[in-house]
């Protein structure tokens, strides 16, 4: 009888960052292979109910805990959460390898539409283009939305452009964006069989 050789298992794709400054003391946990169950508190309930569209339409676990200077506004929070997560996410994708690398989605809501597309490259680059129809949604300035992925970007290392097609609402739009981005970063991260333990550039490394 002879026995086949069994494929070694996937190494879990999780991570946990820390940031403590004068301003946020942040904790992030992710899990890329997770459920999209979440665990968040940052002091901004909008800003929460974002984070757990990423976590629920990205199929990742994600923990965010944050005390950030309100006192003052959302900047520091939103930013730095954006800049942690970031770094989450790099260390849990490692070295790319065996990974699609490109995403992409369109979310609709209502009457507002968003459209993202990700790429795990290595090169930190954002290229965003909404026109929100409200300055503050809530407690949420709508200028963090900016702030918060271009932390992410920094340090992930993707290409990210976002653009929001239509819309009149600016919870609806909002919404769009960050579903349709956690839709896009779950197709980047996912395993392709095909590709094996390679990574997705004729460089080589990513």
């Amino acid at each position: 009888m002879t026995t086949l050789p069994t494929a070694p298992a996937a190494a879990a794709r999780t991570a946990e960052v820390q940031r403590v400054t004068a301003e946020t003391r942040i904790h992030v946990r992710v899990n890329l292979d997770g459920a999209g169950t979440s665990r968040l508190h940052t002091g901004i309930g909008f800003f929460d109910h974002m984070l757990d569209q990423i976590a629920r339409h990205g199929l990742i676990d994600l923990e965010v805990q944050c005390e950030g200077d309100l006192h003052i506004d959302g900047h520091h929070t939103v930013e730095d959460v954006g800049i942690t997560l970031g770094q989450a996410l790099a260390r849990a994708v490692g070295d790319k390898r065996g990974i699609r690398r490109y995403g992409h989605a369109y979310v609709p809501l209502d009457e507002a539409l968003s459209r993202v597309v990700i790429d795990w490259s290595g090169r930190p680059g954002l290229h965003l283009d909404v026109r929100f129809t409200a300055a503050m949604i809530g407690q949420f300035d709508t200028q963090l939305v900016h702030e918060f992925f271009q932390g992410l970007v920094n340090h992930a290392g993707v290409t990210l452009h976002i653009d929001n097609l239509k819309g009149h609402n600016a919870h609806h739009q909002c919404e769009t964006i960050f579903k349709a981005f956690a839709r896009a970063l779950r197709a980047a991260v996912e395993r392709d069989p095909r590709l094996g333990d390679a990574v997705p550039s004729t460089k080589g490394s990513l």
